[in-house]
């Protein structure tokens, strides 16, 4: 089960994109952090930014580096590092969906943005579900990359990995980032057991609460994803207006090397599937 925790914590072999255009960088003071964020790209013509959140254990690099340089060619995109990930420092409390959703939303009123579309992958997927449950008023579209709502979306052996998980099962390339980019590298023993133990205390949402979630929702992942493909399936069920796409030959990792076609899936989606309407499938 080694592999399957290092998976969903996103750690993963850096991959270091050069940025297609300049790129704004900055910190915004936000409960608390000091949130590290970057600006790529123009503002579209309808002005609705991108809002990207990385996988847990990662950073804006490991997750997105392939991807954002394709999507900010035609839109504004806005990543940030969660508490205690790459630039952000840590703060003395525990790491949790919950309080990532808050930082998001406090980072676009700082930032001035009223409504953006999001795109999480893996445990930045799980923050997005959060941000469209407590404030559906930011949220014009989602795109939830390899997520699962519940316990059983996955394998039970890879919950089983947590319970004995270690500061050794760490990749090298990973833990040399975190020490390269962390302001305060000597937590990263901290940094390591607060993201097992948000992993530990996962709950999930129940069918109602995703049931609730009005905007338009693309679900991607892969065919060999940690994320079972009927767990997504019973999950485009249940939200009123969802869409799914199954790329194949693809596993949780590989799914940050599949750029060019999650890219051209979601420009699909953003420009025709967000004003589409479609019949009730229940």
């Amino acid at each position: 089960m080694r592999t399957l925790v290092a998976v969903l914590l996103g750690w993963m072999s850096l991959t270091i994109a050069a940025p297609a255009s300049a790129v704004e960088r900055g910190y915004a003071p936000v409960n608390g952090l000091q949130l590290y964020y970057e600006i790529h790209g123009s503002p579209a013509k309808d002005g609705v930014p991108l809002v990207l959140l990385h996988g847990g254990g990662s950073t804006i690099e490991t997750s997105f580096g392939k991807l954002i340089p394709l999507v900010s060619k035609s839109r504004q995109v806005i990543a940030f590092e969660q508490q205690g990930h790459g630039h952000t420092a840590d703060v003395d409390r525990p790491f949790s969906f919950g309080q990532s959703a808050e930082d998001a939303v406090a980072l676009l009123r700082h930032l001035h943005v009223a409504k953006a579309d999001f795109l999480g992958y893996s445990n930045g997927g799980h923050i997005t579900l959060e941000i469209a449950l407590r404030h559906p008023e930011v949220v014009r579209a989602l795109i939830l990359q390899s997520v699962f709502f519940s316990r059983d979306g996955t394998d039970p052996r890879f919950w089983q990995g947590f319970d004995h998980a270690t500061l050794d099962e760490m990749p090298v390339e990973l833990r040399k980032a975190y020490l390269a980019t962390a302001p305060h590298p000597e937590q990263l023993p901290s940094f390591f057991a607060k993201s097992v133990q948000r992993m530990r205390e996962f709950k999930g949402w129940t069918p109602a609460q995703i049931q609730t979630i009005r905007p338009p929702t693309l679900l991607l992942l892969g065919d060999r994803d940690i994320v079972r493909v009927e767990h997504a399936a019973q999950m485009q069920h249940l939200l009123p207006d969802a869409r799914l796409a199954v790329l194949p030959a693809t596993d949780h990792l590989a799914m940050t090397d599949r750029a060019k076609d999650v890219a051209a899936i979601l420009d699909e989606f953003l420009l025709r599937g967000v004003n589409a309407t479609r019949e009730p499938h229940r």
